[in-house]
Parts: C-alpha cells; sequence; structure tokens
C-alpha cells in the first residue's frame, strides 16, 4: 500500500515488542531518533497497552513532554501527567471474565484505576473502576474457546499484545482512539501520525493512522495492515523507522 508520503507531525510508538527490546530495554539508536524527532517538531507519544504505573518511568527516561496513550486507550494522560480521559469496563464483565479465567484455569492480569492485578483479584472487585481484562494462555484449544465466549458476548474491544494473551477492553477502546483524541488536543489530523507496532492492540492505530508501520517481529496481520515494515524490536527497527520517514 502506499498514500504518497504523509507529513509527520506526530509518531505513535507501541512499547513491549517495538519500543522496548526483549529485555524491555530502549536501545540508545531509538533513544537518539526520538530526540532527533522532538528536535524536529515531532511529538512523540507512547501507546501502549500497559498502564500508567508501568510506562511512566519510560516517559521521563525519554524524556517525552507531550501525551500518552495506556490501556490500549482506555486513558489518555497530558503533558503534565494530568488525566484527560478514561474509558471503564463494567465491573460485572471483569467478575465474568475473572470467572471465565477460572474455570480454563487460565493466567490472567487486570488493570484497575489504581492497581496491576496479576493472577488474584481484590476483594472488592465490584466496587473498583476497571480498564483492562487480560488472559494468557498457553494452549491454543483453550484459547480458542475462550476467544469464542467473548465474542459472543459481544461486549468487548479484543486484541492481543502477544500471540498467547487475549487483551479486552471496553467496546469501542482502541489505540486509534485515543490518539484521535490526542491529535485533536494537538490540532493534527490523524494523516499526520506515524503509528508502529506489532500486535493485534496495534492494528486499529496502525490502518488509521497517516503512515502505519510493522516491526520486522510484528505478527502477520498486523504486517499485513501495515504501509511499511521496517527491522524488528531487537534491531532498533522504531529508529529505522523514524530515520526512513521522518529524519
Amino acid at each position: 500500500m502506499d498514500k504518497g508520503r504523509p507529513e509527520i507531525k506526530l509518531i505513535a510508538l507501541d512499547m513491549d515488542g517495538t519500543l522496548l527490546d526483549e529485555n524491555h530495554v530502549v536501545s540508545e539508536e531509538n533513544r537518539r531518533a526520538i530526540k532527533e524527532a522532538e528536535k524536529k517538531d515531532v511529538k512523540v507519544v507512547l501507546s501502549t497497552g500497559r498502564s500508567l504505573k508501568t510506562a511512566r518511568d519510560y516517559v521521563i527516561s525519554l524524556e517525552l513532554s507531550s501525551y500518552l496513550v495506556t490501556v490500549n486507550g482506555s486513558e489518555i494522560w497530558g503533558p503534565d501527567g494530568e488525566l484527560i480521559d478514561r474509558k471503564l469496563v463494567d465491573p460485572e464483565h471483569i467478575k465474568w471474565m475473572y470467572d471465565l479465567s477460572q474455570q480454563h484455569d487460565a493466567r490472567f492480569w487486570a488493570i484497575s484505576s489504581d492497581n496491576n492485578w496479576n493472577n488474584e483479584m481484590p476483594d472488592d472487585l465490584l466496587s473498583k473502576h476497571w480498564l483492562k481484562f487480560g488472559f494468557h494462555i498457553e494452549e491454543d484449544e483453550i484459547r480458542e474457546k475462550v476467544l469464542r465466549e467473548l465474542e459472543e458476548k459481544g461486549l468487548f474491544e479484543i486484541s492481543n499484545s502477544s500471540l498467547l494473551n487475549i487483551e479486552v477492553n471496553a467496546i469501542g477502546i482502541n489505540k486509534a482512539k485515543g490518539l484521535e483524541k490526542v491529535c485533536a488536543l494537538l490540532g493534527i489530523s490523524m494523516d499526520n501520525v506515524m503509528a508502529v507496532g506489532d500486535s493485534l492492540n496495534d492494528i486499529a492505530m496502525i490502518t488509521e493512522a497517516g503512515l502505519g508501520i510493522a516491526m520486522g517481529n510484528a505478527q502477520t496481520p498486523v504486517k499485513e495492515a501495515a504501509d511499511d515494515v521496517t527491522g524488528k524490536n531487537t534491531e532498533s527497527g522504531v529508529a529505522r523507522a523514524i530515520q526512513k520517514w521522518v529524519l
């Protein structure tokens, strides 16, 4: 696909499998490219499935001064760390998914507005503000079964951030929606965005951005949806994409 060469004013970067290498580290090459882009007045926005709690240190170390899209678009944070927007999952739905995970003996995690939960849930589950639920299932057959049950409900935005997991947000919530809101706040268009990612939770932003880039290690559907494929996350693929399309 070729949409011509849009003018890039914002770079949206997924974190795990994209900006970060296999040790969850940002390479020097990626750091340099981000700095160079910012010198040209291009905003760099992390757009991640992570919560603020597990993304914030990277924002600080990269000295990013722009918005932050977390939990697959469930939250948008402003340049001064203020909460701009938050979209919740019904606690009853979270309880249903928790029960589903128990029924299939699946590992799970969940993100509430105040905490990240791993293979455990709070006693006051129904009174928390929930942003996302995730399943980690090694067995294909069980994962397919869980996926079918989730899809049959028709209540959720379903994606993944690795081949072995399922990520569930409130319906209509994805990274593209989060970025649209950021673009509106900055007075730019999605056509001016370059989005880079590797997993199914990146497809919406990759297809809706002016320029969608898949990582060399991306899942096949992501590569098929993208305008271009860059290097792997272990080869500073983000820096290569920024060099090629922005610098």
